[in-house]
């Protein structure tokens, strides 16, 4: 499947839409572009980004509500600490109260660890939001947390019976970074070939980035150790969904079956020889037969790329490009109105 970024089209007014995708993305995560590449987009941008900026602004209505959700269910456990017992998930008591599969997801223990998720939410969910959708993206947030505490349960529980600790049923495990992981892998699949200007490093590399530092830094604290499986499970489940899941009705198929996005690009090139056959053992697995019958229904051949279709890299495009226009319209109109109100401000002063 072509990436929603590319530039291959014939359009003028289609390649304008494709400039904004990129401009937007790298304004507001700082990821580099070329500055010379877009100059029309540019000359209409420079009217808000002088007038306060837009990196603050535009923020979902849906993100926007889960973000209260998180600081409401932050509050809710330091008023009430006994709370932790039936909201977080605790392998012990996940059987009588199940909901807690759910709610985990929704609850932060820590004041850093709200601060970070409702941030990552905002920002993320904002550029996420109008390419999936209100609906995918409410879909997809509600999976991969329930799908995480589902592993996240399952892991503690084996780990139990392995080793005789308790402390893996009675740690209380909660928290909003297993989605926060599956919106990196969600970046790594729209725009993977840009590069980070202050980690000089391409954004299809954040996910294995961000387990890699948690890796290392649960090696030296034991409290960061019970946030990395739902990491590590919020990106593969994260994967999952895109790669398999998710609809794509204008198609009427389901994920991303490019070799751009196989599992194996999570990991450096050298490893990739060793973790495809592993890899295509899990895909079989779990999705990979359905996977295989849906393109064969399709009509591909043995020469052909699954996820290529231009046809549909094209309107992937343009829905991307439809989205991120209407939220750039309103956020030139905001500014428009907050400079109008400046310039009337300095003429009463005078």
């Amino acid at each position: 499947m072509a990436t929603i970024y590319s530039l291959g089209s014939a359009s003028p007014d289609f390649e304008f839409n494709n400039y904004k995708f990129i401009d937007i993305f790298t304004t507001e995560c700082g990821i580099r572009s070329n500055p010379n590449s877009n100059p029309f987009f540019l000359s209409k941008m420079s009217s808000a980004q002088l007038s306060g900026g837009s990196m603050f602004t535009g923020f979902t209505r849906l993100c926007k509500g889960m973000a209260a959700v998180l600081i409401g269910g932050h509050i809710v456990v330091q008023i009430l600490p006994s709370a932790v017992s039936y909201l977080a998930l605790i392998p012990a008591k996940t059987i009588p109260f199940a909901w807690n599969l759910i709610t985990a997801g929704y609850v932060e223990q820590s004041i850093y660890g709200v601060v970070i998720s409702t941030i990552g939410l905002l920002f993320i969910g904002k550029l996420l939001e109008p390419l999936w959708g209100s609906r995918e993206f409410l879909k997809f947030i509600f999976v991969v947390n329930f799908l995480t505490s589902v592993c996240v349960f399952i892991t503690a529980i084996s780990l139990y019976y392995i080793t005789r600790e308790e402390s893996y049923l009675y740690m209380p495990i909660s928290g909003f970074q297993g989605v926060l992981s599956g919106f990196l892998v969600g970046i790594k699949q729209i725009v993977p070939d840009q590069e980070l200007s202050w980690l000089k490093l391409k954004a299809k590399w954040l996910p294995s980035l961000a387990l890699l530092v948690a890796v290392v830094v649960s090696s030296f604290t034991v409290e960061s150790a019970s946030y990395l499986p739902t990491l590590i499970f919020g990106t593969y489940i994260g994967w999952i969904y895109l790669r398999y899941w998710q609809s794509n009705t204008e198609m009427k198929r389901r994920g991303d079956s490019s070799d751009d996005f196989a599992f194996s690009t999570f990991f450096p090139e050298f490893l990739r020889p060793a973790i495809n056959p592993v890899a295509a053992i899990f895909e079989r697995m779990l999705c990979g037969r359905r996977s295989e019958t849906s393109e064969e229904s399709r009509g591909y051949t043995l020469g052909s790329l699954p996820g290529s279709d231009p046809i549909e890299a094209s309107r992937r495009r343009e829905r991307g490009a439809r989205a991120l226009e209407e939220r750039l319209a309103s956020e030139m109109a905001a500014a428009g109105r907050t400079e109008g109100k400046q310039n009337d401000d300095a003429t009463e002063n005078v």
